[in-house]
């Protein structure tokens, strides 16, 4: 006799449906939300197959339960989510029940899971783009206060902190007040320029140990940003059988629709890793307006 599990995985706790081959359940546990609880309640069934939702705890535990040797599988939210409507009421037992049921049927989809490295690529890559809207939000707001009291910022050749220094030095003499503002503004963002550039050093040190990013990055207009941003995000290239399954899965795809004698063509679906797809766009409009 098979039997299949379902995992829905919340912060806390994790609901635990097991069905046999006919779909009969045969037991429900709950549990808390860790690859070692979760095996040890699956353990005395022997499940050919156990399913959980792609989520923000589904990396951990797809990981934790895979080198526990539980054949797990992830599977779409939105897909999972299709069938999960058709229960007369969301609760985390008729989740658990309702991905046993996916998982034993085999209506569903694999989901990648990416290794180690790429989640620590991309964790450094939106962590630096966290700190770079930082900056620019607090440039924005400096510049802002100043407008209010006629003071316009401007241009100057120096960058953004000589100005900054005159307008301080100068024409804010007269208003302590606002130059105590602009002063905290301006040492909030040294902080943040000084650690972008710690994670800019740990984005460079990556890129030189990869052998595919600086492959990537030979090609004009494409920078290490861009070229980790690529690598982390693709992970495993051998998972896509046509090239052209990567632009889809970037969201670089239009939609499609079609019914009866209608088909339509429209913008680009946007499904897909929203950092990626801007830098691809960044690197692309650099190569035909910048590079000769």
């Amino acid at each position: 006799m098979k039997y299949y599990a379902g995992l829905d995985v919340s912060q806390q706790t994790t609901s635990i449906c097991i069905v046999d081959e006919e779909g009969k359940t045969v037991a429900e546990r709950k549990v808390a939300s860790c690859p070692e609880a979760i095996s040890e309640a699956l353990e005395p069934f022997a499940v050919a197959r156990a399913g959980l939702e792609t989520g923000p705890l589904s990396v951990w535990q797809w990981n934790g339960l895979k080198e526990r040797g539980v054949p797990i599988v992830c599977m779409d939210a939105r897909h999972a989510n299709a069938a999960l409507k058709m229960m007369p009421a969301k609760t985390d037992r008729n989740d658990a029940i309702g991905l046993a049921q996916i998982v034993r049927t085999g209506w569903c989809k694999s989901v990648h899971v990416k290794s180690t490295a790429s989640h620590e690529a991309r964790a450094l890559l939106a962590t630096r783009s966290q700190f770079v809207r930082t900056r620019c939000d607090l440039e924005n707001q400096i510049r802002g206060v100043l407008r209010t009291f006629g003071i316009l910022f401007g241009k100057r050749v120096g960058g953004f902190a000589k100005r900054a220094e005159e307008i301080i030095d100068g024409e804010l003499d007269a208003s302590p007040t606002i130059q105590a503002v602009v002063e905290a503004l301006m040492r909030a963002r040294a902080n943040i320029l000084e650690q972008i550039r710690h994670l800019e050093a740990k984005v460079r040190l990556i890129a030189r140990q990869n052998n595919v990013v600086r492959r990537l990055m030979s090609v004009p207009g494409v920078g290490v940003i861009t070229a980790l941003g690529f690598a982390a995000t693709i992970d495993d290239p051998t998972r896509f059988k046509r090239s052209s399954s990567a632009g889809a899965y970037l969201g670089l795809t239009p939609r499609i629709y079609a019914s009866g004698e209608t088909m339509r063509s429209g913008r680009v679906s946007k499904r897909g890793d929203d950092f990626l797809r801007r830098s691809l766009y960044e690197a692309a409009n650099a190569l035909l307006t910048r590079i000769p």
